[in-house]
């Protein structure tokens, strides 16, 4: 060590000391940093679930399921009809139920969305080659032969095992259009309505206890 005379003090190394110097202090960093790193990546990786603990449970309507009259949601998706080759039961495709079954649907939704906004619910009940054809008008203005309406849709729910949501038309329907439509499908009593759903081949009510106003 060699010291000036403003006592500013040297070491005096070769240039193997220095180099051997620094690679020591790049080696002892990286360690540190390694040791350091594996310790962090060690606590980040510590996951401790108290399943026990949970106060709160997810409704499981939060993951229901929404179809509407749009492309091929309904006619070609769910509704093939009873003589198409694709196979069905009474008209609803086999694979698309079996596809949703599997992913377990709680409730669906239907018709719409903004076709339910003027969807006419008689329009869609009793013989298919008796319905009238309509123009879709929020989607495509295609027209569409009402062959899958209320019995058709309730028929789907039963086969896939949720509870069915049904919407109201507040576009241009009535109020007691949406009364009548709700007395069709849940009442057991004589009714002129309850007599017509059994015209239409059933006798027995359903249950749908979650009906829309509007979309």
């Amino acid at each position: 060590m060699k010291c000036t005379k403003s006592k500013k003090c040297f070491v005096e190394m070769s240039a193997a000391e220095i180099a051997a110097a620094f690679v020591s202090i790049v080696l002892l960093a990286g360690v540190e940093s390694v040791t350091a790193a594996g310790e962090a990546k060690a606590k980040s990786n510590e996951l401790v679930i108290r399943s026990d603990k949970g106060k709160e449970e997810i409704n499981k309507n939060i993951y229901g399921h929404f179809s509407e009259h749009l492309g091929r949601c309904v006619y070609g998706g769910f509704w093939v009809g009873e003589d198409s080759p694709i196979p069905n039961t009474r008209g609803i495709r086999n694979d698309v139920v079996e596809a949703l079954r599997r992913i377990r649907i709680p409730v669906l939704r239907w018709p719409g969305g903004c076709f339910a906004d003027e969807y006419h619910w008689k329009d869609g009940i009793g013989p298919r080659d008796k319905r009238p054809t309509i123009v879709n008008t929020h989607w495509g203005m295609v027209t569409e032969n009402n062959h899958f309406g209320t019995h058709e849709f309730l028929d789907l729910c039963e086969q896939l095992g949720c509870k069915p949501y049904i919407c109201g038309n507040v576009g241009n329907g009535q109020i007691c259009e949406m009364q009548e439509w709700v007395e069709y499908i849940t009442f057991d009593g004589k009714s002129p309505v309850g007599d017509l759903r059994r015209k239409n081949r059933r006798d027995k009510p359903w249950k749908v206890k979650y009906w829309g106003v509007g979309n």
